[in-house]
């Protein structure tokens, strides 16, 4: 399955209920669970984002439902990346003209 990378920025309303993000993420990991994603890790980071989440989704159109149900709750702004494997990046290189 394709491997994706979620870059996640607490909004003001995020913020403010900090302390409710252990809580949020463990819905963030339901969510996924129910959609069929495969969640490999979730952290907090220091420097420019506030939270990556790295997860396993059949298609891209899954992985953007995830991201997007996360953003509409108002406590985080996402930015999912797709990531590729050193067997699909070979596979891409294989394919260049």
């Amino acid at each position: 399955m394709p491997k994706y990378v979620l870059l996640a920025n607490f909004t003001d309303q995020g913020i403010r209920n900090i302390r409710g993000t252990i809580g949020r993420a463990e819905a963030f990991q339901a969510m996924a669970e129910k959609s069929g994603i495969a969640m490999k890790e979730l952290c907090w980071t220091l420097g420019r984002h506030d939270v990556v989440a790295v997860f396993e989704a059949a298609d891209d159109e899954s992985a953007t439902a995830l991201a997007l149900s996360a953003a509409a709750l108002g406590n985080v702004r996402c930015e999912t990346l797709r990531a590729f494997s050193f067997e699909e990046m070979r596979r891409v290189i294989g394919k260049m003209v």
